[in-house]
């Protein structure tokens, strides 16, 4: 099954456009889990069960893993996640952005090695730089209008009388979309450039970081950039949820705080 054809499954069946961003930070790790052999995978495993029917997305950050040498934990979650919840999408955050043989092998660990649905990419080195990700069937959710401040630095740059981050979305929706199943990252804390965004791209889909810790507002993120029939947001908190408790009871928070921000980004009328 494609990106886009998973994706709507998991809208369909969690009735959700929530996702969890799995970002295991030892120095964080709640009181109730030793940080000995295998914490990280405990860890995300907790968060995972405790959320899994309440989010149409997991995107686990492949740099929180591979800092402490955990990349066989993120393989033993990736499978976790597949076989165990098949509705949830899995997209892998890894932000990656070459060309060539190493795209390939960036393609054979994105979806042989972890069995991601999609992956986030950095479009800065232009189409050729995803052949190899959607030869392999699997999709890319390019950086377009990214959440932080300094995003401004590149992003709003004019060109031909138009914001970078524009042509990033026109050429995703246009050249890579005709090639294979595409996303964009537009941030939360940025909602009337992800309506503009939304009103060049149709209905492709739109991973929107930033609320929760970041401070970006869901319920306009929401209102800006889903589609006609409330869909086409993949609404993305980490932080927030993965330590909303550091007692025994962080399982328990962190499903409370899912159950909060998909709430909160859940359209009118759902």
């Amino acid at each position: 099954m494609g990106f886009h054809d998973q994706l709507q499954r998991s809208w369909a069946a969690t009735n959700s456009l929530l996702c969890v961003g799995l970002d295991p930070d030892p120095a964080r790790f709640p009181n109730a889990l030793d940080t000995g052999h295998d914490a990280a995978f405990r860890f995300c495993r907790e968060i995972i069960d405790a959320t899994a029917d309440v989010v149409c997305a997991f995107k686990p950050q492949i740099a929180y893993f591979a800092s402490q040498r955990e990349e066989p934990a993120l393989e033993q979650l990736c499978t976790y996640i597949l076989e165990t919840y098949p509705d949830v999408t899995l997209i892998l955050d890894a932000k990656r952005g070459d060309i060539g043989s190493t795209a390939e092998h960036y393609a054979r660990e994105a979806f042989g090695r972890y069995g991601a649905h999609a992956v986030t990419v950095n479009p800065y080195l232009g189409g050729d730089s995803v052949v190899p990700y959607f030869a392999h069937g699997g999709g890319v959710i390019a950086l377009c209008r990214t959440s932080n401040p300094g995003g401004d630095d590149l992003q709003a740059l004019d060109v031909g009388g138009r914001p970078l981050y524009m042509r990033v979305a026109e050429m995703v929706a246009g050249e890579w979309a005709a090639r294979g199943d595409c996303g964009l990252v537009v941030g939360a804390t940025y909602p009337d450039e992800l309506r503009r965004v939304r009103a060049a791209v149709g209905d492709l889909p739109i991973l929107v970081p930033g609320i929760g810790a970041q401070g970006g507002d869901p319920h306009a993120a929401v209102e800006a950039g889903a589609t006609a029939d409330g869909r086409g947001l993949i609404v993305s908190a980490s932080r927030s949820i993965l330590y909303a408790s550091s007692g025994d009871d962080f399982a328990e928070a962190a499903r409370q705080a899912a159950l909060d921000a998909r709430l909160a980004s859940l359209p009118a009328g759902w």
